[in-house]
C-alpha cells in the first residue's frame, strides 16, 4: 500500500466519521478529522466575529467619558470590558483550528479579513449608544443564539457565555432608549433620530439575502449555521418592531406592515 493510498483511506474514514457526527447533531472537536473547507469556513467566520467584538469596543469606549452620569459610565465601561472578553473567547476558539492569534490580528491590520462594518458608523450623541445596545446587540443576539448549537464544539461553548452577556447589553440599550423616549420632546426626538440612522445598518448585519449569500447553504449543511440570513432578519424585525411601538417610536420603513 502506497503512502497516497493510506492517506486516502484515512481521509475516507475521517469523512465518514465527520458526516456521522454532523448527522447525529454531535459536536466536532479539535482532535477530530474535518474537511479542509469546514476548517477554513470556521476560521473565516470566527475571526470575523472576534474582530467585530474588538472593533465594537471603539465607538462605545469613546463615550465612556461623556456618559451622562457616573452610573452610566460604570455600566458602559462594564459593557466595553465584556466585548473585549468576547473577542478573547473567540480568538481562543479560532486557535483550536490551527491558526495563531498573531496571524488573525495581522490579517485584520492588513485588511485581508472583514469585521462588521456597522462599527464604522459615527456615534453622534448619547442616544446612539442606546440604539447600538438595543438594535446592534439585538441583531447580534439573533445571529448568535443559534451558534450555541454550532457543530464545532469550541465555538458553540464560547457562544453560550457571550450570548448571556449580550442579552444584558441589549436590555441596557433598550433602557437608555426608554428613558429618552419618555423624557422631554427633545430627548424623544433624539431617540427617534438614532433609530432612523441605525435601523437599516442593523438589518444589514444579517448579511446578504439568501439568493446572494455565498456561504450560507454550505454552512447550514454543516450545521455551523442553523437559520438562513433572511430567516434571522425576519425574526429580528418581528421581535424589534413591537418594541419600537412600545417606546412610541416609528420604525423608518413605510412599507413595514403587520402580517397575520
Amino acid at each position: 500500500m502506497t503512502q497516497t493510498t493510506l492517506e486516502a483511506e484515512i481521509d475516507d474514514a475521517g469523512l465518514a466519521r465527520f458526516e456521522q457526527l454532523i448527522a447525529a447533531d454531535d459536536k466536532i472537536e479539535p482532535s477530530d478529522w474535518m474537511p479542509d473547507a469546514y476548517r477554513r469556513t470556521l476560521i473565516r467566520q470566527i475571526q470575523q466575529h472576534a474582530h467585530s467584538e474588538v472593533v465594537g469596543m471603539l465607538p462605545e469606549g469613546n463615550w465612556v467619558g461623556r456618559a451622562p452620569s457616573l452610573q452610566r459610565k460604570a455600566i458602559l465601561m462594564a459593557k466595553v470590558q465584556d466585548e473585549g472578553g468576547h473577542g478573547l473567547y473567540l480568538y481562543a476558539a479560532a486557535e483550536t483550528l490551527g491558526v495563531s492569534r498573531d496571524q488573525l490580528i495581522e490579517d485584520l491590520h492588513a485588511g485581508k479579513v472583514k469585521y462588521s462594518s456597522i462599527f464604522n458608523y459615527p456615534t453622534l450623541n448619547w442616544a446612539d449608544i442606546g440604539a447600538i445596545g438595543w438594535l446592534v446587540d439585538g441583531a447580534a443576539i439573533m445571529n448568535q443564539i443559534p451558534l450555541c448549537r454550532c457543530s464545532y464544539g469550541p465555538y458553540a461553548r464560547a457562544m453560550v457565555r457571550i450570548c448571556r452577556e449580550e442579552s444584558f447589553h441589549q436590555r441596557q440599550g433598550f433602557e437608555i432608549m426608554l428613558k429618552l423616549a419618555r423624557g422631554s420632546m427633545a430627548q424623544k426626538n433624539m431617540a427617534q433620530d438614532a433609530l432612523n440612522r441605525w435601523w437599516w445598518p442593523s438589518l444589514m448585519m444579517f448579511g446578504p439575502s439568501d439568493v446572494d449569500s455565498k456561504h450560507s447553504a454550505q454552512s447550514m449543511r454543516w450545521k455551523i449555521k442553523r437559520f438562513s440570513n433572511d430567516e434571522l432578519r425576519q425574526k429580528f424585525v418581528d421581535f424589534t418592531a413591537p418594541q419600537a411601538e412600545f417606546l412610541g417610536l416609528a420604525v423608518p420603513d413605510p412599507e413595514l406592515t403587520w402580517d397575520e
